[in-house]
């Protein structure tokens, strides 16, 4: 409910860009998930733009219609992907063989970048 009512607070000065970090990341999955669909249906609706800080890969892709990847440290942009799944979307893309080769690509880029970082530290 608290996610909920932040999001409506946010929406309620009708912004431009809404930037949100790591919003769900303290909601169980299942909460999670219906908070994911509410913003998607939000997004459907007003066309906003909106820039989404997560740290789940999954959350990512489902969410997202581009994701970027930074480096640990300087922070830079390494990978770059457009998420090219159709709208509205519905939990199902998920297990979509598109999804899993988003979810592979971006993982190799992310653990590419953990173990330059461990080398480094």
């Amino acid at each position: 409910m608290q996610q909920r009512t932040a999001l409506a607070r946010a929406l309620a000065s009708d912004p431009q860009i809404l930037l949100l970090d790591e919003p769900f990341g303290a909601l169980d999955n299942q909460t999670r998930v219906l908070m994911q669909e509410l913003l998607l249906g939000i997004w459907e609706t007003d066309r906003k733009t909106v820039l989404f800080v997560t740290h789940d890969i999954d959350e990512a892709i489902f969410m997202a219609n581009r994701v970027v990847v930074f480096t640990a440290r300087p922070g830079r942009i390494k990978t770059e992907l457009a998420v090219d799944l159709p709208h509205p979307r519905h939990y199902t893309i998920k297990t979509t063989p598109r999804f899993v080769d988003y979810k592979a690509r971006l993982t190799e880029a992310i653990r590419e970048e953990a173990l330059k970082a461990m080398a480094l530290g």
